[in-house]
């Protein structure tokens, strides 16, 4: 990721207010670059889903404005803005609306004007990408929670955009689930395919992210590198946040910190390095 290039999505946010008078975003603004991956964390209510929801124009700021590409969004052209940001919603039931795994993938496709049996053959390898091809002939409304979410993710990969947007992808699925779906993620960011991800989940924000973006009460309150923000008790207190568990086991277990391990696979060689090896065994 660099920072010099032009970024794939710019939103500028200033305000936006529901039309019961709710206050979503009081003055937020988000910069995705080719190439990264960024995860918004925040608690209930801090307005991560709005937020996300400004990025491809479902949700249009009072206040402020969308660039895709480097060129504006016009609240009319936000055809423009759902071609390049896919966007996976967090109940993903509100996303499939065809009778079999493969028609759900195929349907945005077919929507664009593509023909149905290039727009199945496509559906086929995007199923394929995200380790799901064995569920095509499965009824969508039947499958668990994991897999929905593997099918709402091909149905965003096939359409072929430059970002996709995930809304707590980790909730309610259990830790195999959950690990099948972080594994996907990363699959889609070694494609090319800029990611961004609102979770509560800070150990998953920290193997994943780039960078991180801290949300509370409408705004974007800090920002960095897991490193960066994970060591930043005063600022994760302001969100009402506590550091990922690798993070408070470190300090806990009285482990040199200095080297700031945020993932698991990062405190275990920290540990490792810093226990002296004991007696040689006898036999």
């Amino acid at each position: 990721m660099s920072d010099d290039t032009t970024p794939v999505v710019d939103l500028r946010c200033g305000a936006h207010t529901y039309p019961d008078g709710t206050v979503g975003i009081h003055d937020a603004s988000l910069t995705v670059h080719p190439d990264e991956t960024i995860a918004l964390v925040g608690g209930n209510g801090a307005g991560k889903s709005t937020l996300l929801e400004h990025l491809n124009g479902t949700l249009v700021p009072d206040d402020g404005e969308l660039r895709i590409d480097g060129e504006p969004v016009d609240p009319d052209d936000a055809a423009r803005a759902r071609e390049a940001v896919g966007f996976v919603f967090q109940a993903p039931d509100t996303q499939l609306v065809a009778p079999t795994v493969l028609d759900d993938v195929a349907f945005g496709l077919q929507n664009r004007g593509v023909d149905p049996e290039t727009a199945r053959r496509r559906a086929r390898t995007a199923l394929a990408d995200v380790d799901a091809a064995h569920l095509v002939d499965r009824v969508p409304h039947y499958l668990s929670g994991g897999e929905k979410r593997l099918v709402g993710l091909a149905g965003v990969l096939v359409t072929d955009p430059s970002v996709i947007v995930l809304d707590e992808p980790l909730a309610g699925l259990d830790p195999e689930r959950s690990r099948l779906v972080a594994d996907r993620i990363r699959q889609v960011r070694e494609a090319g395919i800029s990611v961004v991800v609102s979770t509560h989940d800070l150990s998953f924000a920290a193997e994943i992210a780039d960078r991180v973006c801290v949300m509370a009460d409408g705004d974007i309150v800090g920002r960095g590198t897991p490193r960066e923000v994970f060591y930043d008790d005063p600022l994760l207190e302001r969100a009402n946040l506590h550091p990922p568990a690798p993070v408070r086991i470190a300090r806990a277990a009285g482990v040199d910190t200095t080297s700031q391990p945020v993932t698991e696979s990062e405190l275990a060689a920290v540990a490792g390095d810093t226990v002296a090896p004991g007696p040689p065994r006898r036999d």
